[in-house]
Formats: structure tokens, C-alpha cells, sequence
């Protein structure tokens, strides 16, 4: 899912429940996250929900800037769908392409600010942060 499309979906539907519904569905969308990853390393801190991010570098071509790839999942299908809007944003980015992304600005135009609970929002950033220190790690090498 790309996020023009959830931008164009989000749009589409007028009120908080189909939102929150569709957030939901794009969850279920997700690849499910091989046991082998469900590791300590790969846990997201700071979120209400058991939340894992796994990231693997790779070169999209010969002398092209590495990129960065995810895999996640969690306990709480809200989140699920809440980490496949941060895969539409981040994934398949370069380290400059992913720290130049506003996640909280997408975070508040899809509405997410006023409709999710303190801790959801929390576990949000946990993961924009944890995505972020990938690139910088990536950036840094």
C-alpha cells in the first residue's frame, strides 16, 4: 500500500470508526513477522502493545544508495495497521529519505492525533523513533 492511497482512502471516509476500521485492515495486510524474528533486538520500547520492527539494509543496484527494509507485527490489530502506514512512509528509503520524512506531520493529517489514546500515540513515535535510529546507524556507516 502506498501512502497516496492511504491519504486517497483516509479522504474518502468521513467519520473515526471507517478510519479507525480501515487502519485495522491495512494491518491485516501485513506479511506475518517469522517467529525467528520475534527476538528481544527487535522489540519496540514504549509501546502499550508487544510491537516488533525488524530492519535489514540493502542495495536497490550497483552504486545506489543502500536502502532500508522493515518487517513488523504486534499483538493489537489498531497497531498492526498503524505500523503499515509507517511501512508506506519508510519503507524501501535511504537513510536521508527516512530522517527527512515527517511522520508527525502524516500522524496528524490522517487524524491519528485526536482519535488514538496517549499511550497508541506513544507507541507510534516509539516505532517513527526506532525506524529513525536505523537510518542514522545507516547513515552513520
Amino acid at each position: 500500500m502506498t501512502l497516496d492511497a492511504i491519504r486517497s482512502d483516509f479522504a474518502l471516509l468521513d467519520d473515526w470508526e471507517d478510519r479507525y476500521r480501515y487502519v485495522i485492515e491495512l494491518g491485516r495486510g501485513l506479511a506475518p513477522l517469522p517467529d525467528a524474528l520475534r527476538t528481544e533486538a527487535n522489540k519496540v520500547r514504549g509501546c502499550a502493545s508487544q510491537v516488533w520492527l525488524a530492519s535489514e539494509t540493502r542495495a536497490p543496484r550497483p552504486g545506489a544508495a543502500p536502502v532500508l527494509t522493515y518487517q513488523g507485527d504486534s499483538d493489537a490489530y489498531i497497531v498492526r495497521g498503524l505500523i503499515a502506514i509507517l511501512f508506506a512512509l519508510y519503507q524501501d528509503r535511504t537513510a536521508d529519505e527516512i530522517l527527512g520524512a515527517d511522520a508527525r506531520a502524516l500522524f496528524a493529517e490522517l487524524g491519528l492525533e485526536e482519535h488514538l489514546t496517549p499511550q497508541r500515540s506513544n507507541g507510534f513515535f516509539s516505532m517513527v523513533e526506532r525506524i529513525r535510529s536505523d537510518a542514522r546507524a545507516l547513515a552513520a556507516a
